[in-house]
C-alpha cells in the first residue's frame, strides 16, 4: 500500500504530498470567496482548513491514495489541491465507496488548464497503480468551468442530488 503521495510532474506542474508548511496557503485558498463560491459557498474556518490538511495527509496511509498539493513547476508556488478521496458522503448508493476526484486551483492561476492537467496526471497514476476502475466526482450544477474539466477527463453525469448548499451533479468515469 502506498502511504505517502508520490511526486508527479506534468509539463507545467509538480504534484507533491501536502506538508504542514502548506497550511497558510491552503487556509487562504479555502477562505477565498472565489474558490468556495461553487464548493458549498462557505469559507473554511482556520480549524476546518487544518482538518482538511489532516484529511489530505491521512488518506494516504489509510487508503493508498489521496490528495496532492499542486505547485507551479516554474516557481514552485502552491496553487491548489487535486486528488482522490473517500468522504463517505452517504448521499447516493452509486457514489460512496468509489474514489472521488476533486480539484481546486487558486483564482490567480485558474483558466490555464491546470485543473485538467493535474487531475489527468493523478487519474493516470491511479490507473497505473490500481488498474482502470470507476471514479466519481461531484460538482455544483451551475459550476460550468468544473463541469468542462470533468467532461475533458471523461467523466459523465449520472445523477443529480440536492444538498443543503444546493443541487449538485454526480459524475462517473469508468
Amino acid at each position: 500500500m502506498i502511504t505517502i503521495a508520490p511526486v508527479l510532474t506534468t509539463p507545467n506542474l509538480i504534484l507533491r504530498g501536502h506538508t504542514v508548511a502548506d497550511y497558510d496557503r491552503l487556509a487562504a485558498m479555502w477562505a477565498d470567496p472565489e474558490v468556495i463560491k461553487h464548493i458549498g459557498g462557505r469559507a473554511s474556518t482556520a480549524q476546518e482548513a487544518w482538518f482538511r490538511l489532516l484529511r489530505y495527509l491521512g488518506h494516504w496511509p489509510a487508503l493508498g491514495y489521496g490528495y496532492w498539493a499542486v505547485c507551479d513547476r516554474e516557481s514552485g508556488l502552491y496553487i491548489g489541491d487535486v486528488g482522490l478521496a473517500d468522504h463517505k458522503r452517504g448521499m447516493h448508493p452509486e457514489f460512496d465507496g468509489t474514489p472521488e476526484a476533486g480539484w481546486v486551483i487558486t483564482p490567480a492561476m485558474a483558466g490555464r488548464g491546470f485543473a485538467t492537467e493535474a487531475t489527468q496526471a493523478i487519474l493516470d497514476w491511479y490507473e497505473a497503480s490500481y488498474g482502470r476502475t470507476r471514479t466519481v466526482c461531484m460538482i455544483e450544477t451551475v459550476h460550468v468551468g468544473s463541469i468542462r474539466v470533468a467532461n475533458k477527463l471523461g467523466f459523465e453525469r449520472f445523477a443529480e442530488v440536492t444538498l443543503p448548499a444546493g443541487p449538485v451533479s454526480l459524475f462517473q468515469r469508468s
